[in-house]
């Protein structure tokens, strides 16, 4: 039953979509933002030689650096003005999150409500910019000396004003992308972040998926493990649908209320609780700071390799964090575990939402109002966040240890297909939400022009 009024619920968003003008401006705006995104990625930072670049990008190509320029939308292979994306924006956020749940003084700035979420936000600003200064430094640095052993020279007059107008570009394509994510959120549909994310994923995947069938078309990969890898794909597609649609629906009970015929009522509802509060927030955030120290050695290695023990213990440091490693898989799983944890007691208070319900006069049914409920929606949200943290650590970790362990190029794993399947459904949501709210809007002022009329 409850499909067949969302089937219809569909028809309806989809026969008033062409009146829906507002949604297509969205729509229009969303597209052209991400367009803009896609034209950034081919500018490439003052004072370097693409070519020279495209061949040495070639002859160290494989492991981190391309996890980093699939989540970039191809940008650090190019090296342009957003090679580094929205990653050190994520940082800071997270950096700032973690601070508001520790420092007292952040926290009673977190509680201000609109005021006290711009000064958060100020902050996270704050962080971006210094966070991407430091990581321009050292990619420009380590540019300098890209390709010495080999006799190309990436940069076309490397020194000091090199170093200065690399940090400044991109310190400038990092901002801008996180202005243009915080303008398609406020202006467009979805979140801005997710969305320019996805677009690099979405973007790469002709690629990696032309380079998985020339490595079959040579030889070097079997049809019959192609065929898996599609119909493994296909599974998790699925398995992350079902799972981003699953929820615990703790029933909520109002006390009865006389209506105006005299006869006592009482109501009841849900407080559906997500098995998977976080979404895509946890694998985004343990990606991007095991990202940011991997980046910054793989670059800084190529400078001080072979010249110091600190070269060797970098060296060292990019072999044991290689991706497919156990270290690497280790970490990341219990960064995507934590994250998740951490998330989605960001998200979901359960003091504040007892107090609601205490206030609106509402309890779950066996459950004393307060302390009791306040414990009880705890102890729910904790047991489900558990099977939403491993479901997690399962889709991202499993296809990308076997695709690191069969030694395939392949580099769209479980937490890019999560990252766009989850913001591609989290999307077409929210185009739903705008239909059925501009469905409502034209019954209110058929109702209106009714009322008038007599």
């Amino acid at each position: 039953m409850a499909s067949r009024a969302d089937q219809l619920a569909s028809n309806l968003s989809l026969a008033k979509f062409s009146q829906a003008t507002d949604l297509k401006k969205r729509l229009w705006f969303t597209l052209g933002a991400l367009i803009v995104f896609r034209f950034l990625s081919f500018v490439p930072l003052p004072g370097i030689d693409p070519t020279a670049l495209s061949q040495l990008y070639s002859q160290t190509s494989g492991g981190i650096l391309d996890i980093f320029n699939t989540f970039s939308g191809g940008s650090l292979s190019r090296m342009s003005l957003i090679a580094l994306g929205v990653m050190p924006y994520i940082t800071a956020s997270i950096v700032v999150q973690l601070a508001a749940s520790l420092s007292p003084k952040l926290a009673a700035i977190k509680k201000e409500g609109e005021s006290g979420r711009k000064k958060l936000n100020q902050y996270t600003r704050y962080g971006t910019v210094g966070l991407t200064a430091v990581q321009g430094y050292f990619i420009a640095v380590g540019l300098e000396s890209f390709g010495a052993q080999s006799g190309v020279q990436a940069v076309v007059d490397p020194g000091m004003l090199f170093r200065v107008a690399a940090v400044v570009s991109l310190i400038g394509g990092t901002m801008f992308l996180m202005w243009l994510g915080e303008q398609i959120t406020s202006r467009g549909i979805g979140n801005g972040v997710s969305l320019i994310i996805m677009a690099g994923i979405v973007a790469q995947l002709p690629v990696t998926l032309g380079n998985l069938f020339k490595s079959g078309r040579e030889g070097s990969i079997s049809g019959l493990l192609i065929m898996l890898i599609i119909v493994l794909a296909l599974g998790l597609v699925l398995l992350i649908c079902y799972m981003e649609r699953a929820q615990r629906r703790v029933l909520i009970q109002y006390p009865k209320r006389q209506t105006r015929q005299g006869i006592m009522q009482a109501d009841r509802s849900h407080l559906p609780l997500k098995v998977n509060t976080a979404g895509v927030i946890p694998p985004i955030f343990a990606s991007s700071l095991l990202l940011l120290p991997l980046t910054i050695s793989q670059f800084a290695g190529q400078t001080v390799a072979g010249e110091s023990r600190l070269g060797d213990l970098v060296l060292t440091l990019n072999q044991y964090l290689a991706h497919g490693s156990p270290v690497y898989m280790g970490l990341y799983g219990l960064g995507i575990v934590f994250f998740c944890f951490f998330y989605t007691a960001v998200v979901f208070n359960p003091e504040e939402t007892a107090d609601n319900l205490k206030r609106n006069g509402g309890f779950i049914p066996g459950i004393r109002p307060g302390k009791n409920t306040e414990n009880y929606l705890d102890y729910v949200l904790t047991r489900i966040t558990v099977i939403g943290a491993a479901y997690l650590a399962f889709i991202c970790l499993v296809p990308e240890f076997a695709i690191a362990r069969a030694g395939i190029p392949f580099y769209l794993g479980g937490t890019s297909l999560l990252i766009v399947v989850n913001v591609t459904v989290d999307t077409v949501t929210q185009i739903q939400s705008h239909l059925l709210a501009h469905q409502y809007g034209d019954l209110i002022k058929k109702a209106k022009l009714k009322g008038r009329m007599r």
